[in-house]
């Protein structure tokens, strides 16, 4: 009996010391992923990459063209030669997200010769890994990445799973403690179990 309950004491510590570091390792990756959402990295790369969000049958949403008009300003300051405009076709789309981005950073007077289309990517793990090969194949690696600012620390650890030297210039578009929770929970479980096999269950 005495045995038994020294068991259970030792289960029920072990118990509480585990929840105590998970609750620590959220808890480091949350003000990771806020202290990051605040960080501006622009600098020299190969290419800027705008991650794909919602388009209205060719015209970027405000989300959308929030970032394509700062993917514009860092091309015009100098900071890559190329940009990378992702993102397929979402259900019931006729256009996918990378042609909308095309186009508007067309009429912003970008040449057509300077922008890369990755058009199949439907989460930002599949956009990203996709571009990783877009660029591998022209040699290059160094990837200034257009999102918004929650999205940074995510952004920065999967580019880093397929093979991108990655940095990140968030747009300003405001968000909330709610996007912070949601990057915070995808952040903590895709350094633990990899954010391929994350994508894949999503």
């Amino acid at each position: 009996m005495r045995r038994t309950l020294r068991w259970g004491r030792r289960l029920t510590i072990l118990a509480v010391g585990l929840l105590a570091l998970g609750l620590v390792y959220v808890a480091v990756t949350f003000v990771h992923v806020w202290s990051t959402a605040r960080s501006d990295q622009a600098g020299p790369a190969d290419a800027i990459v705008v991650l794909g969000a919602a388009q209205y049958d060719g015209e970027p949403s405000p989300v959308l063209r929030a970032r394509l008009d700062h993917a514009a300003e860092l091309y015009d300051a100098g900071h890559a030669p190329l940009v990378v405009v992702t993102g397929g076709k979402q259900e019931g789309d006729r256009v996918t997200q990378a042609a909308a981005g095309f186009t508007y950073l067309r009429r912003q007077g970008i040449p057509e010769d300077a922008i890369l289309l990755e058009v199949d990517g439907t989460s930002t793990y599949s956009e990203l890994a996709a571009t990783a090969r877009i660029l591998e194949d022209r040699g290059l690696s160094r990837v200034l990445m257009v999102s918004d600012g929650y999205h940074s620390a995510r952004l920065l650890a999967i580019a880093d799973e397929v093979g991108l030297d990655g940095a990140v210039s968030p747009t300003d578009t405001g968000y909330g403690t709610g996007a912070l929770l949601r990057e915070t929970a995808a952040l903590s479980v895709g350094r633990i179990v990899g954010f391929r096999r994350l994508d894949a269950l999503g």
